[in-house]
């Protein structure tokens, strides 16, 4: 499985410390919810055990000429995969069990929300141990915390909170996926690590040896759980219908990231066309959320007002329509449950019907309806057809009579429409289960039946006109959103190996060796330094203490003394050295390839400028090698810029050992 990360190299963002949500997760037996999913975990280990004891058998019957033992086989093989579709049927059922995630109201249209994968824990510490002391040449027994504290967000993100906090986990294990990668996992080399996940809908194992799996798995997480806090809100409220548009838009950008960012995924949930169809199905349960919210109190009074609400309408039908197509793929087909498309065939009927309703409630109940000009701008949604079929454009009734026969054939359209909803519906035996649905949909079609009977006149002999389709248009258009890893600001659990610019798995450097200089009373170091975050050697002055002590320009100062300075800036590195006095104890590493030798964007060094030395007696001085050996102190020469960006001039200045400020520039020691 491949992917194309979607993260920043270098020190991002997320390396702000902020606290975790990983204690937030809720134990499994605690909801309705985390029961199903701990029997969806059950089933998920007993389809796992299944397939292995048929896998055994294949090959015990591949491998046996025994005739009698062959049909033995025969026998336990019929039984195994009897019982790993009775099981996946089981697993079927459950995800089709919608109403536990919906809210208690139970007067609104259920949707669909996916379940999140299972998994198996994963121990990360011996092959990280092992990175830290072969690559980084770290003492392991140090990073027990920072182990543990991994082991634990990575067994929380099992059971998350249906909240924002619970997205927060998931998405904060995946920002941290992207930091170990980075640290110990380098593309050259097999990840010593098994990671094993079950496919959503069927609860077949999957393991692979790639964190790019892994990280698939928890964004195909994420998308899940959005749907889930979607179902979750009260869609009788305003506010709630709004939070579930944007659960539902933020749960289909999570799966178009999944689709355009990760390749040859080995689940079936994570395949090209089942994630197109997941998120055409999140577009439209949020489109259906938008029409719930134009007509949450009523439709508000005018023919124009009732003909933007038929368009909505009509554009929920259309979007149903589109998903039942991509649901009816073979792939597809074969692998969702069969309510799923039950459901979206029924959906695209019943708003089909209510679209048909809406017209013919605007043409006989909204008094504005005899203005002439309101009737022509209404009319105009009426007349979109369907792909082949001809435009026949639609006459604009004159009089009540033509807009009550114009009704009437809407009318009939919606009658037609709820009475296939309600067959669809009762042929899925899932869907027969769901009541409110039921209770919904049979509301809705006495309500059509009841207005369409004080039309019908004995003897009515008039010509029967098909109503026109209404046109599907939206006032709010709804699209994926897509995730932001960066608004999710973690602490990177292993910040304490370096900046992750320098101290990674790709670069290589020697083992780190302690430099131990003494200098005299009247003599300095002879070295200069550049940089943060590490500081690194810029330059060594020739003859110097420096020069014999085993020290190389661009080496990175990776701790003063019993300071860690991997993390330290330019002055602090300095002030360490200064506060060491005459014996200076210094870590150092050298870089063994060429990128760790350049600047890089998280710790931008400026370009070394060739001091000249200055005479302590008088800062006018000319330049003098002479003059080094007779300094009194470990003197600092410290650049000054000029403020005047156009004045390219530069002094320098003779700062004394008690100097408490100087410029992050060279320095010479």
């Amino acid at each position: 499985m491949s992917v194309s990360n979607g993260h920043a190299d270098g020190n991002t963002p997320l390396e702000s410390g902020v606290p975790s949500s990983r204690k937030g997760c809720d134990p499994l037996l605690s909801t309705a919810r985390g029961k199903l999913q701990k029997r969806r975990s059950k089933l998920n280990e007993e389809i796992n055990r299944e397939l292995r004891m048929r896998n055994g058998a294949e090959n015990l019957f591949r491998a046996t000429d025994n005739k009698r033992l062959k049909e033995l086989v025969s026998v336990e093989l019929f039984f195994f995969n009897s019982n790993i579709q009775l099981l996946k049927e089981e697993v079927s059922e459950l995800n089709s069990n919608v109403n536990i995630y919906q809210h208690d109201n139970s007067s609104v249209v259920p949707m669909i929300p996916l379940g999140l994968k299972e998994t198996k824990d994963v121990d990360f510490r011996v092959a990280i141990k092992d990175f830290i002391l072969e690559h980084y040449s770290e003492d392991a027994e140090k990073f027990c915390t920072e182990l543990q504290d991994l082991q634990e967000l990575r067994l929380a993100l099992r059971t998350p909170q249906r909240n924002d906090s619970g997205v927060e986990l998931l998405m904060e294990y995946y920002n941290q996926l992207y930091f170990l990668e980075k640290r110990f996992f380098p593309p050259e080399r097999k990840v010593p690590l098994l990671f094993h996940w079950y496919d959503s809908l069927t609860g077949v194992p999957n393991i692979q040896k790639t964190l790019t799996f892994e990280k698939g798995c928890v964004m195909f997480n994420i998308g899940a759980l959005y749907t889930q806090m979607a179902c979750k809100q009260d869609r009788l409220t305003k506010e709630g219908l709004n939070q579930a548009i944007k659960y539902f838009e933020l749960a289909g950008g999570a799966f178009r990231y999944l689709h355009n960012h990760f390749s040859h995924a080995p689940s079936m949930d994570m395949q090209p066309q089942t994630l197109t169809m997941l998120v055409q199905l999140m577009m439209s349960q949020a489109q259906e959320c938008v029409f719930e919210s134009l007509t949450l109190h009523g439709v508000t009074q005018g023919i124009i007002q009732y003909s933007y609400a038929a368009q909505e309408a009509s554009m929920v039908c259309h979007m149903y329509r589109d998903t039942h197509k991509l649901m009816s793929i073979e792939a597809v087909k074969d692998y969702i449950p069969y309510s799923w498309l039950s459901t979206a065939e029924v959906k695209a009927e019943y708003y089909n019907a209510l679209a048909n309703h809406l017209v013919a409630d605007a043409l006989l109940d909204q008094p504005d309806s005899i203005d002439g000009a309101k009737v022509r701008e209404f009319i105009t949604c009426l007349s979109n057809q369907e792909e082949g079929e001809e435009d026949i454009p639609v006459k604009v009734p004159q009089t009540f009579e033509e807009r009550k026969k114009l009704a009437k054939a809407h009318l009939k359209e919606a009658l037609i429409c709820h009475e296939e909803a309600l067959r669809l519906h009762d042929m899925c035996k899932q869907l027969r289960k769901i009541d409110t649905f039921l209770a919904i949909l049979k509301r809705a079609h006495d309500k059509s039946v009841s207005k369409f009977s004080t039309l019908e006149e004995e003897d009515d002999f008039s010509d029967i006109i098909n109503a026109p389709k209404v046109k599907a248009s939206t006032q709010q258009i709804v699209a994926p959103i897509t995730p932001e890893f960066q608004k999710i600001k973690v602490l990177e659990i292993f910040k304490k190996l370096g900046p992750i610019s320098v101290f990674n798995s790709r670069n290589h450097w020697t083992a780190p060796r302690n430099i131990t200089l003494d200098r005299p009373v009247d003599q300095g170091y002879g070295f200069s330094v550049k940089g943060d975050c590490p500081v690194k050697i810029a330059d060594i002055e020739p003859g110097s203490i420096a020069e014999y002590g085993n020290i190389n320009v661009g080496d990175y100062i990776v701790a003063v003394g019993d300071t860690d300075t991997k993390w330290s800036k330019h002055d602090e590195v300095v002030n360490l050295v200064r506060k060491a006095g005459r014996h200076l104890v210094l870590r150092l590493i050298t870089p063994m390839n060429q990128e760790c030798l350049e600047p890089t964007a998280s710790a931008p060094s400026t370009p070394r400028t060739p001091m000249r030395m200055v005479n302590p007696g008088s800062l006018s001085g000319a330049s003098n090698k002479s003059n080094k050996s007779r300094l009194s102190a470990p003197w600092i020469f410290a650049k000054k810029s000029s403020k005047d960006k156009d004045d390219r001039q530069e002094e320098f200045i003779l700062v004394g050992q008690d100097a408490d400020k100087f410029s992050d520039h060279d320095i010479l020691m």
